[in-house]
């Protein structure tokens, strides 16, 4: 069994619970609510606060804040949580937030994501599993992603936006509305430009597969009527799990709504 290793120079508060084979490295701060599962690592100067939990296998590179108080005016040091699942990564100097009472009171991060250089999560954001997020990100409070998402660098994210499973967001994208489950977006202001044909594809859908869900989302965003009529259309006879998806994600209740804006380079 692997032991467990912590650097003399690590500071570790009575109350830190660690299990099988964690690595804490130089010059890292573990706070005494912190849960550490088997074979974590903490590379380096990493701080770790309140009550935050780390799945097993995650690893955090140097200069990682997670579950620090969180950049909220309203909060006043309540007991909240943050949730880091299994086998994910956070590289360099990203910050993680937990949540509040005002919010979920959890910012929960999914199994096998990778967080990237100075990544921000703010407060109560909910990220499923497998989602990468690109360099410089800046997830506003409360945002979810649905598994699988992709987020390029330099994107913004508004309080409150939700992107849905298997979506991409392009680099310096600012996304004020809602992004459905595999869709592609770009611009300073978030506009479609598309499926995310190649995801579909490594999720192993085969071609008439994504023809039929390409023709919905062209019926949706494009198709006669407005946006409510043709949702409607669409729901009443949709039996394909993908078209499903998107419709459910566009019924359930959203802050900002629906992103419908199609881009002139839509392909």
């Amino acid at each position: 069994m692997v032991q467990t290793h912590i650097h003399p120079t690590a500071i570790i508060e009575p109350g830190a619970e660690f299990g099988h084979g964690v690595k804490v490295g130089p010059f890292c701060t573990v706070g005494r609510s912190v849960v550490l599962g088997d074979g974590v690592e903490l590379v380096s100067h990493v701080a770790i606060e309140g009550r935050t939990q780390l799945g097993a296998e995650a690893k955090i590179f140097p200069f990682c804040t997670i579950g620090l108080a969180p950049q909220d005016l309203k909060y006043k040091g309540e007991d909240t949580e943050t949730v880091i699942g299994p086998r994910t990564q956070i590289r360099e100097h990203a910050s993680i937030h937990r949540g509040t009472v005002t919010g979920t009171g959890i910012t929960r991060i999914g199994a096998d994501c990778l967080i990237m250089a100075t990544v921000h999560v703010a407060h109560d954001c909910i990220l499923g599993d497998g989602v990468i997020i690109s360099n410089n990100v800046a997830l506003g409070g409360h945002v979810e992603l649905g598994n699988g998402a992709i987020i390029g660098g330099n994107a913004a994210l508004l309080q409150f936006v939700r992107v849905g499973a298997g979506a991409m967001v392009s680099g310096l994208t600012g996304v004020t509305r809602d992004v459905i489950p595999y869709a592609r977006v770009l611009g300073i202001r978030a506009e479609l430009l598309g499926l995310n044909l190649i995801g579909l594809k490594r999720r192993g859908v085969e071609k008439p597969q994504l023809h039929a869900i390409n023709n919905a989302y062209k019926f949706l965003f494009s198709g006669p009527g407005n946006f409510a009529e043709r949702v409607a259309t669409l729901s009443a006879d949709a039996d394909d799990p993908y078209i499903k998806d998107i419709l459910d994600f566009i019924a359930a209740p959203s802050r900002h709504g629906i992103l419908t804006n199609v881009s002139g380079e839509e392909e």
